[in-house]
């Protein structure tokens, strides 16, 4: 059982079995009293909340899938097409569940990386060639497009969210009636997913914003600038 337990109810009573009763099902037989990683549906669960080990293994998984498959990623085949056979497999590997993910700045500095190691791998460049990352992604004709990725899939599914009348919506919103056991830190507030958004004018305008979806899509086009690295 859980350490800690929430008391749900539903405006609409005839759903909330449909929606809760496969969650609660699975959640039950998780134990994180002990402190350890427990795994949920194909997701790795900490005590603290932290997505860094989920990121970690996914990052594992992708490159021993890069592994097995490496003489079809360095072979002679077209470049672009190479390059899209990696990010069809082995992105979407390591990119499972990233919607959700709430990104340090030590997790976007692992993305980046295993983002470089991707490329060359592919064009069999050894880390004792010395050749810089900006050489690397010139040679592939590429740039650090993994965290725009993981920002507009997010982008896009927190959308769906804010424009839909769902029990997800009232969890992101704090709207969910029960007791939780809240310990204030020291230092800065702990950084939140939709943080990744932002979006500093706060969650109404991001609600807002979302209302529209052709304006909310063009928020979070490739050209709207860099993500820069934030660890708040």
């Amino acid at each position: 059982m859980l350490s800690a337990r929430v008391v749900l109810r539903s405006h609409n009573e005839d759903n909330w079995d449909n929606q809760v009763s496969s969650i609660w099902e699975s959640v039950e037989k998780i134990d994180m009293r002990g402190g350890e990683e427990q795994r949920l549906w194909a997701c790795s669960l900490t005590d603290d909340g932290r997505c860094t080990s989920e990121i970690k293994s996914r990052i594992a998984m992708a490159k021993a899938v890069f592994s097995k498959k490496k003489n079809l990623f360095t072979s002679k085949l077209d470049l672009n097409l190479r390059k899209k056979l990696v990010k069809c497999y082995i992105w979407s590997i390591a990119l499972y569940g990233a919607e959700t993910w709430t990104l340090r700045a030590v997790d976007q500095k692992h993305l980046e990386s295993f983002e470089m190691w991707c490329w060359r791998r592919m064009e069999k460049i050894s880390w004792t060639d010395y050749v810089r990352n900006e050489e690397v992604l010139i040679r592939v004709s590429e740039q650090r497009n993994i965290l725009h990725e993981i920002r507009k899939r997010k982008a896009n599914w927190i959308g769906h969210v804010l424009r839909r009348n769902c029990l997800l919506k009232e969890v992101i919103e704090g709207k969910i009636e029960g007791r939780i056991e809240v310990t204030r830190r020291r230092g800065r507030r702990r950084k939140k997913m939709l943080d990744d958004l932002g979006d500093r004018r706060g969650y109404c305008h991001l609600k807002e914003k979302a209302l529209d979806r052709i304006k909310w899509r063009n928020c979070f086009e490739r050209d709207c600038g860099p993500v820069v690295l934030t660890d708040y």
